[in-house]
């Protein structure tokens, strides 16, 4: 499979870049009859879009997901879904002092190493934008998972820098986890955290 494709059975390939027209996915292998809304999925990318906090990016996205197809009268058809987000904070030209510069950390260097071209605008598809195409695919694995075989999975922040929480995650509920901006369930530990970042 192709760098930006993963999985077999239940299959997702994202596209678009941070400072492009869009980001976006295609899920294919999701059974039939799956009943599946947008509010569904935008709930969990609301929890990922920027601008929650001081402790995320400032930049000013909706995160707004629109179902092109694959889903009808709010079920699954068992055909490929295409999910797409547009973008709308986008400020390519604050990136052209970057053109030939290379930030430290970050992929530009390895993109251009292994394509010979790079998207210096937000560094395109190495932006955690792209990850937004990978929620909205998990949002609707989670669903499948949790309606047809029972299995539901919660995350959250365990470690930032050298502050770890010791929470027995057997006992972690959603409601702890969503108690703070840093996601951590332990509330004195994400204070650390929070102060930390």
């Amino acid at each position: 499979m192709a760098g930006n494709t993963f999985g077999q059975l239940f299959r997702i390939t994202t596209f678009g870049e941070s400072h492009g027209g869009a980001v976006g996915v295609v899920v294919d292998g999701c059974p039939p009859n799956i009943e599946m809304t947008e509010e569904e999925i935008q709930k969990d990318l609301d929890r990922r879009k920027p601008g929650q906090s001081e402790i995320t990016t400032p930049r000013k996205e909706q995160d707004k997901i629109h179902i092109l197809s694959g889903i009808v009268d709010g079920k699954t058809t068992g055909t490929p879904i295409l999910l797409l987000a547009y973008n709308q904070d986008v400020k390519s030209e604050d990136y052209l002092h970057m053109k030939n510069l290379y930030r430290p950390g970050h992929a530009d260097y390895t993109f251009q190493a292994k394509y010979g071209i790079r998207d210096y605008k937000g560094s395109g598809r190495a932006s955690a934008r792209e990850t937004l195409a990978r929620v909205a695919a998990g949002a609707i694995a989670k669903k499948y998972l949790k309606e047809k075989l029972g299995i539901e999975f919660l995350s959250y922040v365990e470690q930032v820098g050298d502050i770890k929480t010791e929470v027995d995650y057997e006992k972690v509920s959603h409601k702890e986890i969503e108690s703070n901006i840093v996601r951590c369930p332990d509330s004195e530990t994400a204070e650390k955290m929070i102060k930390l970042i």
